[in-house]
């Protein structure tokens, strides 16, 4: 959804690592000083989720939805740094400073949107899965099976 508000606004983003680049890091930053941006990806995001049979990626919906399975994914920065850096090919000091930037930037964004203590409160997800020494293939393994089980109960 952020992609495609991007597009909108006349950004060309385009694959995992784009948000990474100056285009990316301009288009978050315009993004951060205006509230309404994110409360309209959650709106867009919401009308996806009332229909459900969608999987989505979101930092507050947990918290601002009832419906569906609520899955955390915990890594420790340094972890989630190499994986940043393996994959956008950038050296893991830099990977470690965007983590550390995202963090910070994403605690103080949802604390003033809505109030939310994100990384701090985990209330609302039905499970938590420490992926620190998991790889890809594991952790989507994982989660279908959650999917899958969650889905029978529905």
């Amino acid at each position: 959804m952020l992609k495609l508000m991007a597009y909108e606004r006349g950004y060309k983003p385009s694959g995992s690592e784009w948000w990474d680049t100056k285009e990316g890091m301009k288009f978050l930053s315009e993004r951060e000083r205006n509230q309404d941006f994110d409360k309209e990806v959650d709106r867009r995001l919401s009308e996806f989720l009332k229909k459900g049979g969608v999987v989505i990626t979101s930092y507050p919906a947990p918290w601002l939805c009832d419906a569906g399975l609520k899955l955390w994914f915990h890594a420790s920065q340094k972890t989630r740094a190499k994986r940043l850096g393996g994959r956008d090919n950038i050296t893991s000091r830099k990977a470690l400073n965007i983590v550390k930037k995202r963090d910070v930037a994403n605690k103080k964004l949802y604390k003033n949107l809505y109030g939310i203590r994100f990384g701090d409160d985990l209330s609302p997800f039905n499970f938590i899965l420490d992926t620190e020494r998991m790889s890809a293939t594991e952790v989507a393994k994982i989660s279908c099976k959650l999917v899958s089980e969650y889905s029978k109960d529905i």
